[in-house]
């Protein structure tokens, strides 16, 4: 199986090198963008980053931006990305904006844009405000798609300035202004606790690896409200540090970290905290599935599994779906990225997702995945046991590669790569299975493979990368 790769809005909003692909000049162009195309005359657009030095030139021209355009921005500083819906439904937002690179290494930023529902943008309403965008063409007639949930009404006659359109070229109905918002991390924590107030901690000894992200803060914060005994690595953020050598994408700290110390549990956030790993007492790794599969079993048994479903990525173990299916669960699959997980629930009227890389999502707290309030309903799922006496599914051997190419959109083009990965899936029929997919946010594809020993999946995996770096690199 292939995926084809996406133009400027990736998986999870536009990403790139801050300063050359993801520039200030985009970013004004954006918050002015989608600034306009808001059904609101006025909008009102909350801001909020990560911890990477790139933020701040951000923040400071998507807000430019916005307020060129007549909206009213509120800066809510440092905050995990799970935080934006939250403060969108409290207050009212008309338009969310978070701006980080979640996993990727500091050189990189990213903007994401939520709707006044608190869901992420729909590819349509993405797609509508990259047409819009200066030197993106003239504006077609289409009406504006601005929300997850209801279409925009259309630009005004003449599109945003600088975009060629029919008509005089309007202004904007006044300049709006920039506000810093005070208070963000208690209303993000209000809600935390609000919804595991039930939940103790108290005697569980926990290390948070806060990936020098967004989570530094509230983190550790949450679990000692709880009454945790807590204790950190990877919370010093110096605006280049972020997932340098940590977090979730580099849980070897995290791992040595537990074991040296002696801790009951650990968990890694990303830089922008909207997804985890876990780590039992053993040092062993656990991963987003297996978090998934554990709160699942658990939500299915408190009674608080709506539709008795789950929704899941074509990444998710094929252990995953067959425990659910002895549990009774229903599985729907969804492509790569919490966004379409996020579709999936809602067209089910489903609660929980997620991902294998620790995007999980309970649609019962927020609309987005959230790395501490994962880890804390894994934990309120082991009701005071051990993780490593978990026992939710059963792994088939996995490996994943990610190959270095020069354009990852190239991957669908490519016959050699198709002919091998179909012929490599016919050989593991009934066994396991084959996915090749572009990265939605770096010049890479990934290659997973998942086969009944690992012999055969590291030598399947082997085989494709080779092909694919000698095709496409």
């Amino acid at each position: 199986m292939i995926v084809p790769a996406r133009r400027l809005f990736g998986t999870d909003g536009v990403r790139g090198l801050a300063g050359v692909e993801v520039t200030a000049e985009l970013a004004l162009g954006l918050g002015r963008v989608a600034a306009t195309l808001s059904p609101a005359d006025r909008p009102r657009v909350l801001v909020i980053r990560d911890t990477r030095e790139s933020g701040e030139m951000l923040e400071a021209a998507i807000a430019a931006g916005v307020a060129e355009a007549g909206g009213e921005v509120l800066l809510g500083g440092v905050l995990p990305t799970p935080a934006a819906p939250l403060l969108i439904r409290r207050y009212g937002f008309d338009l969310g904006v978070v701006l980080s690179a979640s996993h990727n290494a500091y050189p990189d930023n990213g903007i994401k844009l939520f709707g006044p529902d608190a869901f992420k943008l729909t590819d349509a309403a993405e797609l509508e405000i990259e047409r819009h965008l200066p030197g993106a063409g003239a504006r077609a007639p289409a009406p504006a798609a601005a929300t997850a949930a209801a279409p925009a009404a259309a630009a005004p006659p003449g599109g945003v300035a600088g975009t060629p359109g029919p008509g005089p070229e309007p202004g904007p109905p006044g300049i709006g202004r920039i506000r810093r918002m005070h208070g963000c991390d208690e209303d993000y924590l209000r809600e935390l606790h609000l919804r595991f107030e039930s939940l103790s901690l108290d005697g569980v000894d926990v290390l948070l690896d806060c990936a020098h992200g967004a989570t530094y803060r509230v983190a550790p914060e949450i679990f000692r409200r709880l009454g945790a005994k807590v204790a950190t690595i990877a919370a010093q953020p110096d605006g280049r540090n972020i997932n340098d050598g940590c977090g979730s994408t580099h849980p070897e700290a995290l791992v040595a970290g537990v074991l040296a110390g002696g801790h009951d549990i650990g968990f890694a956030f990303d830089g922008d905290g909207d997804r985890l790993l876990g780590v039992d007492r053993r040092g062993a790794l656990v991963d987003g599935d297996e978090l998934l599969a554990l709160s699942a079993l658990h939500l299915r048994r408190a009674g608080r599994l709506p539709g008795g479903g789950v929704a899941v990525t074509v990444m998710t173990n094929f252990g995953f779906h067959t425990a659910m299916a002895e549990a009774g669960i229903a599985v729907a699959t969804t492509d790569v990225g919490d966004r379409y997980v996020l579709e999936a629930l809602r067209a089910r009227g489903w609660a929980l997702g997620g991902e294998q890389s620790g995007h999980i999502i309970d649609m019962g707290f927020a609309p987005s995945g959230d790395g501490i309030a994962a880890a804390l309903l894994a934990l309120e799922a082991l009701g005071g046991g051990d993780l490593a006496g978990r026992a939710a599914m059963e792994k088939l051997p996995q490996r994943l590669v990610n190959v270095r190419v020069r354009d990852r959109r190239a991957l669908d083009r490519s016959a050699a790569v198709g002919d091998a990965v179909a012929r490599e899936s016919r050989a593991l029929e009934g066994r396991g299975r084959v996915l090749v997919r572009p990265s939605g946010t770096e010049a890479l594809v990934r290659v997973m493979v998942e086969a009944p020993t690992p012999d055969e999946t590291d030598a399947v995996c082997r085989r494709l990368a080779a092909l694919i770096e000698a095709e496409l690199a």
